[in-house]
């Protein structure tokens, strides 16, 4: 039986996948300086329309003029990730008042509810520290991280049944290893698109003709930018962002390596379904990061390579969720069965 609360849990899954896709689209249309103040836009609860406010706001802001499409993008992605706050803070309500029932989840609503916070006061770094791309890619990682625990809440109350195939600890390290290399490879993307370094290689295999061109990963990876500069569109040169960019071409095939064998390795544990939709997401993801090079960064196609990496992600949260709850194999279960009975004292007939 699904413990209560299952469907708020969905809901909230499904909104959070929204607000993840808004931010997608609010960053990849330069808008996440629509609005130059937080939470409001030029002082306004709204993007300011009329004549009288547009003038007003400019005088309040001269060295950022209204643009009212960029203001929607970016006031929209705050209201639906408002209503997403509001939505876990009611998820943590409802945990609190059925902390007593068996089984139900209390700290997992609360620790969303801690990250959600977290992620409204990145939401502001981000505009108040004008895209300073170390603020830019946390908020990034903290929206999946939403979305993630948020999916892993709804498995929790799903009250889904145990695999009745045995797995190897092995195998549930694997599982492990490939949601590590993911997450890193999200972290990696979000480097990318907060340093505009997407289309810093516009051929495959190859970046500027060169299988190793010109790289500058001292100041790619330089992690102690200055707080000050707008960086709409960037501050570091080619070679920099070719070297951030190469490096997330590297780590999407350390992520292929080690998602096939785990696809293989679940496959051979009798879990097709599982392994079959973890390869469908990874084909998926593989190909609309390609076409982003070959196509030079289409809007809906970028939007779309996020909401791959999304899917990914869930892909892992999900393997990891039905591996760790499975039976381990007898040969295990005998093997430990058999050092506790080496242990015991003998005793005579």
């Amino acid at each position: 039986m699904r413990k209560p609360g299952y469907r708020f849990a969905l809901f909230a899954t499904l909104l959070a996948v929204v607000v993840v896709l808004l931010g997608a689209y609010t960053r990849l249309t330069h808008a996440g300086l629509g609005c130059p103040d937080w939470p409001g836009c030029y002082g306004f609860i709204g993007v300011p329309m009329s004549e009288h406010k547009q003038v007003l706001a400019e005088t309040r802001f001269p060295d950022a003029p209204v643009e009212v499409a960029k203001g929607w993008y970016e006031m929209i992605h705050r209201y639906f990730a408002g209503a997403l706050g509001l939505v876990i803070l009611g998820l943590a309500v409802q945990a609190l008042r059925q902390r007593g029932v068996p089984g139900q989840p209390l700290k997992l609503p609360l620790l969303l509810l801690a990250l959600v916070t977290l992620q409204a006061a990145f939401g502001m770094w981000t505009v108040t520290l004008k895209l300073w791309p170390q603020v830019v890619t946390a908020h990034l990682l903290g929206g999946f991280a939403t979305l993630s625990l948020l999916f892993l809440l709804t498995l929790r109350l799903a009250a889904l049944p145990p695999l009745a195939v045995a797995v190897s600890t092995r195998l549930r390290a694997l599982a492990a290893v490939g949601l590590l290399v993911v997450v890193g490879q999200i972290a990696l993307g979000g480097w990318v698109s907060s340093n505009y370094a997407a289309v810093a290689c516009v051929d495959l295999p190859t970046c500027h003709g060169e299988w190793w061109p010109a790289m500058d990963f001292a100041n790619g990876f330089h992690l102690t930018q200055h707080i000050g500069p707008n960086y709409l569109g960037g501050q570091l040169d080619s070679d920099a962002r070719t070297a951030i960019h190469m490096t997330h071409r590297l780590g999407a095939v350390l992520v292929t390596v080690v998602l096939l064998l785990l696809a293989w390795r679940l496959r051979a544990a009798g879990l097709s379904r599982l392994a079959g939709l973890l390869l469908a997401a990874l084909a998926l993801q593989v190909s609309l990061g390609i076409s982003n090079v070959v196509l030079h960064l289409p809007l809906l196609v970028a939007v779309a390579h996020n909401a791959g990496g999304a899917a990914l992600l869930l892909c892992l949260v999900l393997s990891n969720y039905c591996l760790n709850r499975a039976p381990q194999p007898l040969s295990n279960l005998a093997a430990a069965r058999t050092g506790t009975e080496h242990f015991a004292p003998a005793t005579s007939r």
